[in-house]
C-alpha cells in the first residue's frame, strides 16, 4: 500500500514538530513536579497544555491538509488529550 504525496508531507511534518512539543509539555510537568504540585493536578494541566499545542500544530495545517483521513484523526486525538486533560483536572481525585 502507497501513500499519495500529502500524507507522505503530513507524516514528515508531525514527525518533525511533535517531538519539541512534547519536550515543551514534559518540561511543563517536570516543573510543576518539583514545585509540589499534586499528581493529578499536574497531569491535567500536562495534558490539557500537550492537547493544546499540538491542536495549534494541526490548525496551522489545516488548509492543506484538513480532507486526510489522518489530518482528521489526529485532531480527533488530539482534541481527546484536551479532554482528557480537564477530566484529570477536575475528577482526577
Amino acid at each position: 500500500m502507497s501513500m499519495n504525496e500529502d500524507t507522505k508531507v503530513l507524516r514528515d511534518y508531525l514527525l518533525f514538530t511533535v517531538p519539541h512539543v512534547t519536550v515543551l509539555a514534559g518540561a511543563l510537568l517536570g516543573v510543576l513536579l518539583l514545585l509540589g504540585v499534586k499528581l493529578n493536578v499536574a497531569l491535567g494541566i500536562f495534558t490539557i497544555f500537550y492537547g493544546f499545542m499540538l491542536l495549534i500544530l494541526a490548525l496551522v495545517i489545516r488548509e492543506h491538509f484538513s480532507k486526510l483521513l489522518w489530518y482528521r484523526l489526529a485532531v480527533a486525538f488530539f482534541v481527546g488529550l484536551v479532554l482528557m486533560g480537564l477530566l484529570l483536572l477536575f475528577y482526577g481525585e
